[in-house]
């Protein structure tokens, strides 16, 4: 479990390709502090830290996960959001995020305003019922509130911080970002689903 908000930026550093899967080395400032077997937030994508060697450690990502989220499309150099997971008792800053990335959005337009950025986003419209005006969603790992929502598109801000500390900074209109719905929106249309068909 997360919370949609990123400690650090990592850099990839190497991908290795193993079958079907992808073993990504990546470099960060908090590699000394993980272990192996811990869960990492990347983008928003929960991954397993299998190995550390000096400052980077290797998280490999399996057909699935590779299907559903925008790691195939990382190149060594690209900077990666990253959370560690939640520890009971942290203030809970952002929203609760499970690190079970929904599907990918791609930026359909970027806003350089006096002070902040606005970001728009087309998802699949399958997912509009998840999307309320005001509400959360993470995309690429990050907490965010939603607005200006329709059947497939939503609009969030981006103040200087979350610009300068994230990979943000790197989205341009056509960019391709991990995104997962409130988890909570998510068990409600669920039960919907099941009494509208009992």
């Amino acid at each position: 479990m997360f919370t949609g908000i990123i400690e650090s930026l990592a850099r990839v550093a190497a991908i290795a390709h193993e079958g079907s899967n992808i073993h990504f080395t990546l470099e960060s400032p908090l590699t000394k502090e993980l272990k192996i077997d811990q869960s990492v937030a990347h983008n928003g994508v929960c991954l397993t830290v299998v190995s550390i060697e000096g400052n980077t450690y290797v998280v490999t990502a399996v057909a699935e996960t590779l299907n559903k989220t925008n790691l195939g499309k990382w190149q060594v150099g690209d900077l990666v959001n990253i959370e560690r997971s939640l520890r009971l008792g942290d203030r809970l800053d952002g929203h609760f995020v499970q690190g079970h990335v929904d599907a990918t959005a791609e930026c359909i337009a970027k806003e350089t305003l006096d002070g902040s950025w606005l970001f728009r986003f087309r998802f699949p419209a399958q997912y509009g019922a998840l999307v309320i005006e005001k509400g959360s969603i993470c995309i690429n790992g990050v907490s965010l509130t939603v607005f200006n929502t329709g059947k497939d598109e939503c609009t969030v801000t981006i103040i200087p911080y979350t610009y300068e500390h994230t990979n943000f900074s790197r989205i341009e209109k056509g960019t391709v970002v991990n995104m997962e719905f409130d988890v909570l929106g998510k068990y409600l249309l669920r039960m919907q689903e099941l009494n509208a068909n009992a």
